[in-house]
């Protein structure tokens, strides 16, 4: 049974790690070369998030001294919560969010903006981080540490989907912004979230999932944001397209440019 239970674990990554890594390839890509329709608060909420849990990941994984901690903590006997697949999927969160932010500077964006308020939320957040950092450096409370930025990037999870959410509901519409890397985003967390219930069998507890919250708190969170995204793009605002396939674009993108934007038409 242990070996069929390991096999088990090992295919759910792999799958997981599958959807999670089309999800990225697919996200910077916008073909018609506009990214109007993409929220820029949560591309610089989502670095924050994504960055924060390289961090919590990486130094888990990496620091034998931080893995004793966590073993002084919970138990010699139980497994380090981070797997090398968490750790690449950060470094590939990392790296394609943030080619997907130089798109934002290149292609056409209307008068989209980063907010004041997301400005002033990540501003807070990486403050916080490097006070975290200072009172943890003399005592070498490393564990501790790495936990603030896991709680960062499941702050950062609910605090990210919110103005992609509004910005849909106050368009009425989905066009621009991709419903496929939502449907693989789902997939990849309910299957993050079976991994941690695999390991759990495998080891007969549940420390996998209160030794590790923030990736619990991570998948759920996954979960309850895709299925909102999914109801909107189906249900509430479904595309209309035209006879060749083409979405229809009859919705808010106008209001993102003022009336008193527009040149003036000369008078006859």
């Amino acid at each position: 049974s242990w070996f069929s239970v390991q096999q088990l674990r090992m295919l759910v990554i792999q799958i997981s790690m599958l959807s999670f890594k089309i999800l990225f390839c697919g996200l910077p890509v916008f073909t018609n070369c506009s990214v109007v329709g993409l929220n820029f608060d949560f591309l610089v909420l989502n670095f924050t998030k994504h960055s924060s849990y390289l961090i919590y990941n990486a130094a888990l994984f990496f620091s034998p001294f931080i893995q004793q901690q966590y073993h002084d903590k919970f138990g010699d006997k139980e497994m380090i919560p981070v797997a090398a697949n968490d750790v690449a999927f950060s470094l590939h969160a990392v790296a394609l969010t943030s080619f997907t932010l130089y798109q934002v500077f290149i292609y056409e964006r209307g008068n989209q903006k980063v907010s004041k308020v997301c400005i002033s939320i990540s501003a807070v957040v990486w403050s916080a981080a490097i006070v975290c950092l200072i009172v943890a450096w003399p005592k070498s409370n490393w564990l501790w540490l790495i936990d603030v930025f896991n709680s960062i990037q499941v702050a950062m999870t609910t605090v990210k989907y919110i103005p992609q959410a509004v910005m849909n509901f106050r368009r009425k519409s989905t066009v621009g912004w991709s419903i496929g890397n939502i449907l693989l985003d789902l997939t990849g967390g309910v299957l993050n979230f079976g991994q941690m219930g695999v390991q759990s069998i495998d080891q007969h507890t549940l420390v996998n999932f209160y030794g590790n919250i923030g990736k619990t708190l991570l998948s759920l969170e996954t979960v309850f944001f895709d299925v909102l995204f999914i109801i909107q793009h189906y249900v509430l605002y479904p595309v209309k397209r035209d006879e060749n396939g083409k979405a229809i674009i009859s919705e808010r993108v106008a209001p993102l440019i003022r009336p008193s934007d527009k040149p003036e038409e000369d008078s006859v």
